[in-house]
């Protein structure tokens, strides 16, 4: 038993802290993942979603902090009872999810590693089985350190997280994980290749043969069969290739202009998903931003998902005078998560991307 704990407090420990540092570093993502969890169509509790980025940050510090108090040793029948509370409840998450195919991803591990609901899961239930081993053997969990160290280090854990979780909310994710990254490509990041595998699917046909209802399955084409056509379903056998970048565009009112802006160099652009949400502080910066794009050559438009009038009432509050286009709300989110946020783009290729607290960074 003693070996076991010793095993199951190393990678208990290690995976609680590494989990969460990966939602830390982005916890306005995971907070969109919390939406999705609060949403009617999953637990029906949306009294939640507008305090969905505060529990993201304190529920990851405190998956961090449980992971650091376990491998150090710090109170560890508070941390075992915690831990064991935690994953029975991620546990029952990941069930729901998966059984009633309610959230394809659970975002354990932010954009770093997408996990199937199913694989959440069995996740989860491995954790379960470990934190099982930990609380039946709580009396070999012994502090790594004498008294004072070991509470040094847990206090550490905790204000480390806490900074952490602060900085990149004042500013971007440390690590980008997603398709929009520095030093990504836009345009080719939306190209699916001409060998790329196919999604398999099964149809199921219900006809009415001579009174009798049959099924019929093929993968796709129509059944030669005399009777009276009820209905199909269909099924994904497998998945086909899926590009990295998926409905990203840049629409006027009358036009899709994606491809002609994606040629640009020298392009930036300022992406506000709601302006009606924009920051303050951000917008104030916007003046001087453009001043300063179009003494150095800059292409200089918005992206936004909001409508004609908020557009015009945002460039009117703050003296501004550049174009703002067309793009699907969560994509934006996807981009940079900040309200605003600015990239330079050249020919496609993300040059350089900030936060609206980092704009005066920017080397044009």
């Amino acid at each position: 038993m003693k070996i076991l704990v010793h095993i199951a407090r190393i990678l208990v420990g290690a995976l609680f802290i590494f989990s969460g540092l990966i939602k830390l570093n982005d916890p306005i993502g995971f907070s969109y993942k919390l939406q999705e969890y609060f949403s009617a169509d999953v637990l029906n509790i949306p009294f939640l979603e507008p305090y969905a980025l505060i529990i993201s940050v304190l529920v990851v510090v405190f998956e961090v902090v449980l992971g650091v108090f376990l491998l150090v040793g710090y109170k560890p029948k508070f941390t075992v009872w915690s831990l064991l509370l935690m994953i029975v409840f991620f546990t029952f998450l990941t069930f729901y999810a998966a059984f009633f195919d309610k959230v394809k991803d659970c975002g354990c591990f932010g954009d770093f590693l997408k996990l199937k609901p199913w694989e959440s899961f069995w996740k989860d239930v491995v954790l379960l089985v470990l934190i099982l081993v930990l609380f039946a053997g709580s009396k070999h969990i012994r502090p790594l350190f004498s008294k004072l160290p070991t509470t040094v280090l847990a206090l550490l854990g905790f204000i480390g997280s806490f900074w952490f979780g602060y900085h990149v909310l004042m500013h971007l994710p440390t690590w980008d994980f997603r398709a929009y990254a520095i030093g990504k490509n836009i345009k080719e990041g939306m190209v699916v290749p001409e060998n790329a595998p196919k999604p398999i699917q099964e149809y199921s046909w219900k006809f009415n043969i001579n009174g009798e209802e049959k099924i019929l399955v093929t993968n796709g084409s129509y059944p030669t069969v005399q009777g009276e056509f009820v209905s199909v379903e269909t099924k994904i056998l497998q998945e086909g290739y899926q590009p990295p970048i998926v409905d990203f565009s840049i629409e006027s009112s009358n036009e899709d202009l994606t491809t002609e802006f994606l040629k640009k160099d020298k392009l930036l652009i300022v992406v506000s998903y709601n302006l009606d949400g924009i920051e303050k502080g951000g917008a104030l910066k916007l003046k001087a931003l453009q001043s300063r794009a179009l003494k150095n050559n800059f292409k200089i438009i918005g992206l936004t998902a909001s409508g004609a009038e908020a557009k015009q009432r945002i460039n009117n509050a703050y003296n501004i005078n550049f174009e703002w286009y067309l793009c699907d709300e969560k994509v934006l989110k996807t981009v940079v998560r900040s309200n605003p946020g600015v990239l330079e783009l050249d020919n496609g290729l993300v040059k350089q991307k900030v936060h609206w607290n980092d704009i005066e960074d920017l080397e044009l």
